[in-house]
């Protein structure tokens, strides 16, 4: 089998009906599964399941275990030569799989490969970067962040001067939408289930780069994001402390404090 198509829900079973239905009108090319894990949503994506999609796995947790824990859940279930993890809020361009895992077939020293992201609207979707520092975080949640070097180095790090219109090797790539090279994980291992919710791909591209993979983005293979997963975590400070909030200041937390220290990533 070529390709499995992790989908990981979340209380957005219309989402995930529309996923489902439009990887197979875009995807007619490969040998694939898709594999639906539900993160304890209850809300009523069994029956749905059941009604429509009879034929494909289907999992439940039981609980919200958070993005790394749920998705490994699905990966252990993959059979795979390639494992996608697809949100429910992607929709699927027509061949943009094909076109990644082709990719993929054609760079053996490849690991990792996210597509061109877009927004509804047409406008490009962020979605690779730099890898994180605490300064870059510093920057971005303090007043800091408006002087002319700190907006230099962000700007880097956002990649704004890549004009998003080649195939690059990068850093890491948002995981709304991902495509791994199932033969790696023996080396670089699931996603770190440490992290509930943020940077656990970051953290995942940077373990593919130390095991001597290589992490693209890939332009020609283009999808639309109906939500940006980082915005709201973006849209915070240390004065307001919301939920989102707290999982994304306990995930940097252990982020920085995993590779405190490491000075060769395997990329720089």
């Amino acid at each position: 089998m070529d390709l499995s198509i992790i989908i990981l829900n979340y209380k957005t079973k219309g989402l995930v009906k529309q996923c489902i239905r439009n990887v197979r009108v875009s995807t007619s090319n490969l040998s694939y599964e898709i594999i639906v894990v539900d993160n304890g949503s209850n809300d009523g994506i069994e029956t749905m399941m059941k009604e429509n999609f009879s034929e494909i796995k289907f999992i439940q947790t039981g609980k919200n275990l958070g993005f790394a824990a749920g998705n490994n859940i699905g990966i252990k279930e993959a059979n795979g030569k390639y494992v996608m993890l697809l949100n429910p809020d992607v929709t699927v361009l027509n061949g943009s799989i094909e076109k990644m895992v082709n990719f993929m077939e054609n760079n053996p020293d490849v690991g990792l490969v996210g597509p061109k992201l877009i927004n509804p609207n047409g406008s490009y979707q962020i979605s690779c970067r730099t890898f994180q520092t605490p300064k870059l975080i510093f920057y971005r949640r303090t007043p800091l962040g408006r002087l002319p070097f700190a907006k230099k180095q962000l700007a880097e790090h956002l990649m704004l001067n890549f004009d998003h219109q080649d195939n690059k090797a990068v850093d890491w790539v948002m995981g709304a939408c991902m495509i791994i090279r199932s033969s790696a994980l023996e080396q670089v291992g699931l996603l770190d289930e440490r992290f509930f919710f943020y940077v656990e791909d970051m953290d995942w591209c940077r373990r593919f780069w130390m095991n001597n993979y290589k992490v693209y983005y890939l332009a020609e293979a283009e999808m639309v994001h109906l939500y940006e997963r980082a915005s709201a975590a973006d849209n915070w400070n240390f004065w307001n402390l919301n939920k989102m909030t707290r999982w994304h200041i306990s995930s940097w937390i252990k982020y920085f404090a995993k590779y405190f220290g490491v000075k060769h990533t395997g990329r720089h």
